[in-house]
Formats: structure tokens, C-alpha cells, sequence
């Protein structure tokens, strides 16, 4: 049999500036965790290093729970889990939907063989909780489901009340943080989470291919007594938890151990920087970034109460080819954005204000691009107004962070 004389050459992936929704870049203690030995999935050190990941996922989590680990899979993993375990077919859900991922839920739902009720508000909306609480008044509600930052559209939801209203009918609250968890305030706790999920290639900044979850004991105690199996084997989170926590460590499937590796030196950076200091970073790049945007005489998608520091949506100018922008953007100057998403595609750009990508070196680079870009398609001038504004907000926070350093 004649052999394929074609060759196939290493992969060299060209070096990229990601400033989409994740994934992010990754610091460089990071990139080494994944270049370190590997050793077996139940290898003592490695057992150790779970152990490391969940003590550090409770601290970025903010919470008591002693179920606090990573699954297998994205941040879609960790959405699957939460609703298999604790939708049971004939079960009915509350599912708050403005945007895609809400949407994803009720799907999920509905393919568990549950009821979702579904309660909507405009994409670039906050769901208002009297919406919830009137549906859960209507419905025998086992789950209540809300997204924490719509990726699709870039607003943040307001969760102490939903929380409050899942508790008042004996709901257990579902929490998405995929685009939040690290970047800004994630308080489970707080708002009476049965189970909070995540993913490891956004605001923490490690690579793609895990889902931080954590779980509260009354929701594991449900799981474990169900009157049915789980519906899907791999996410049955009573195995992930006596696996991770166990004495003995309970056989379930093969860990992605140098993933692991490298979300638990991601999440050590997190914590080392301190929580409060990395919402302010997110939040001071979010504000230099709108800044310049609004140079460009742009508009912002969504509610200006409820905009995410993390995810900014950009309105495209109708005479503008906002795929070509992107494209150029990538080839030209090495920088990925993302463009909109289901009802808002070919309508807005989507910027990513996330973990080792939010810095001022990049802001400034995105902006003097997309600048130069629209300028290009005869939309502004390509003066330096992007970049001068977003220096503006840099100047002004040093010189507060300074004049703080000098009080007395």
C-alpha cells in the first residue's frame, strides 16, 4: 500500500492577542503548569493538587461549601451537571432567559424531560425578579436558573432577589458564572445557591476545558437521594465529589491532570492578587475601554445599569462591515474580538474584559485598530481620539492610586 507522501508539520499556531469573550491569554506561570510532568490521575501529588484547587476555588467562590471542584469539560459541562442532577423527568424549572445562554438552559431542561417556564426579558435586559416570583407563585418549581453575565449581550443580573424568591418557594437557585467567576463579585452563599458553575478559559485565565462548580451540602444531600438515577453518568456529581473528597478516593474517570495543573495555578493567581484589587483591574479597563469607544462616537448594546465590566457589546455602525472590521483587526494587528451573537449577530461587536487580557497595553492596541479600521470604511477619522480617551482614564487612576500612596 503506497504510503502518503504528504507531510504534516508541527502545529505553530500564530501568536494572538484574545480580547473576545474567552479564551483569555494565559499567564506565563500558567503556560508552564501545562509543560510540567504528568504524573497518573490518582498519583499522590496530583491528589494534592485537587485538594489545592478546591481549597482555592471555595476562596474565589466565596463560599462555605465543601463541594467546590472542577468537571470535565467547558464552562457547557458545568451547565449539563447542574441540571441533570437536580431535574428529574416530570420536574418543572423557572428559567430566566435574556440572551443565549438562558436559552441553553431551557433546552437542557426540557431534554431532561422537565417543564422549563420560561421568564424573559429583552436581550440587553436585565430579567426583572417579580417576573420570577410571579412564575414560581404559578408553578411547583423544583429549579430556579439565571444567568450572572450573558456573554451574548454583555449585561450583568441582579441575583439577591431571585435568591431570596427561589428560598421563599423552596427552589433550588442554578447560578451561570461562566463570564464572571474572577472578574467580578461571585457570592453563592449569598444569594442561596444550590449549585454555581463556571469555566476555567475567561476571567481566570487558565485554558479551556474545565467547569468550576461548586455545590451546597442541602443540594448534595438532594442528589444523593433522588428517586431516580442521574440522567447522565459522566456529570452525576456524587461520583466527581467522592472522587475528589472522599478517603478513598473514588474511581470515576481519568482527570485532565495537566489541566488541572493549570487552573489551580490560575486560581492561585487570582487569590494572590486579592479579589477585591482584580474586580477593581477589571473594572478600570472596562472604563478606559468605554472611553475610548465612546471617542469613536459608538453606542454601547444594553441597559447602561446592568453592563458587565467583563464582556462590553459595541454597536456596529450600519455602514460599517463589522466582519471585515474583525477580520482586519485579527490579520492586521493580532487582535480577536467576537462579533454578536443569535438576534444581535452581524449587530455588535464583543469585547472581552477578562483575567491575564485585561491590560491597559491591550486595550489601547484594540482601540488605535478599530480606530484605524472604521476609518478605513469611511466611518470617523483616524485621529488618536480612541486611545487618548482610554489614557485619559489611565492618567486619572494613577494619579487617585498616588495621591492615596501620600496620605497621611
Amino acid at each position: 500500500m503506497a504510503s502518503d507522501s504528504t507531510t504534516v508539520s508541527p502545529v505553530r499556531p500564530p501568536q494572538r492577542i484574545l480580547m473576545a469573550p474567552g479564551p483569555t491569554e494565559l499567564p506565563p506561570t500558567v503556560i508552564q503548569a501545562l509543560i510540567a510532568p504528568l504524573t497518573g490521575h490518582k498519583d499522590p501529588f496530583f491528589l494534592s493538587v485537587m485538594d489545592d484547587t478546591a481549597r482555592l476555588l471555595r476562596q474565589v467562590f466565596q463560599t462555605r461549601n465543601r463541594t467546590c471542584l472542577s468537571l470535565p469539560g467547558t464552562g457547557g459541562a458545568g451547565m449539563e451537571a447542574a441540571l441533570t442532577n437536580l431535574i428529574q423527568p416530570g420536574d418543572t424549572a423557572v428559567v430566566c432567559i435574556n440572551g443565549l445562554f438562558g436559552e441553553r438552559m431551557a433546552e437542557i431542561v426540557r431534554r431532561c424531560g422537565g417543564k422549563a417556564v420560561t421568564v424573559t426579558a429583552p436581550w440587553g435586559e436585565p430579567v426583572d425578579p417579580d417576573d420570577v416570583r410571579r412564575a414560581l407563585r404559578a408553578e411547583r418549581a423544583r429549579v430556579v436558573m439565571a444567568t450572572h453575565g450573558e456573554t451574548s449581550t454583555g449585561i450583568q443580573q441582579p441575583l439577591d432577589e431571585i435568591g431570596q424568591a427561589a428560598r421563599e418557594h423552596d427552589a433550588m437557585l442554578v447560578v451561570d458564572t461562566v463570564a464572571t467567576l474572577g472578574g467580578i463579585r461571585v457570592v453563592p452563599d449569598q444569594w442561596n445557591c444550590a449549585i454555581c458553575f463556571s469555566a476555567s478559559q475567561k476571567c481566570l485565565s487558565a485554558p479551556p476545558g474545565l467547569a468550576p462548580i461548586t455545590v451546597s451540602d442541602d443540594a448534595m444531600a438532594y442528589i444523593r437521594g433522588r428517586a431516580t438515577p442521574v440522567q447522565n453518568w459522566y456529570f452525576d456529581l456524587d461520583f466527581h465529589d467522592r472522587y475528589w473528597f472522599a478517603e478513598e478516593r473514588a474511581y470515576h474517570h481519568t482527570a485532565p491532570v495537566l489541566l488541572t495543573y493549570a487552573l489551580r495555578e490560575a486560581v492561585r493567581l487570582v487569590v494572590e492578587e486579592g479579589l477585591d484589587d482584580r474586580f477593581a483591574r477589571h473594572k478600570l479597563h472596562q472604563k478606559a475601554l468605554t472611553a475610548g469607544i465612546s471617542a469613536l462616537e459608538l453606542d454601547l448594546f444594553g441597559n447602561p445599569t446592568f453592563r458587565l465590566p467583563t464582556v462590553v457589546a459595541v454597536r456596529t455602525p450600519d455602514a460599517v462591515d463589522e466582519a471585515r472590521v474583525r477580520a482586519e483587526l485579527l490579520n492586521e494587528f493580532g487582535v480577536e474580538i467576537a462579533g454578536g451573537l443569535g438576534a444581535q449577530a452581524g449587530k455588535i461587536w464583543r469585547i472581552g474584559v477578562m483575567g491575564y487580557s485585561a491590560t491597559q497595553d491591550n486595550i489601547l492596541l484594540l482601540l488605535a485598530g478599530i480606530e484605524t479600521l472604521l476609518a478605513r470604511q469611511g466611518y470617523g477619522n483616524d485621529t488618536g481620539a480612541a486611545v487618548a480617551a482610554a489614557s485619559s482614564v489611565y492618567s486619572a487612576a494613577r494619579g487617585a492610586a498616588a495621591a492615596v500612596a501620600h496620605t497621611p
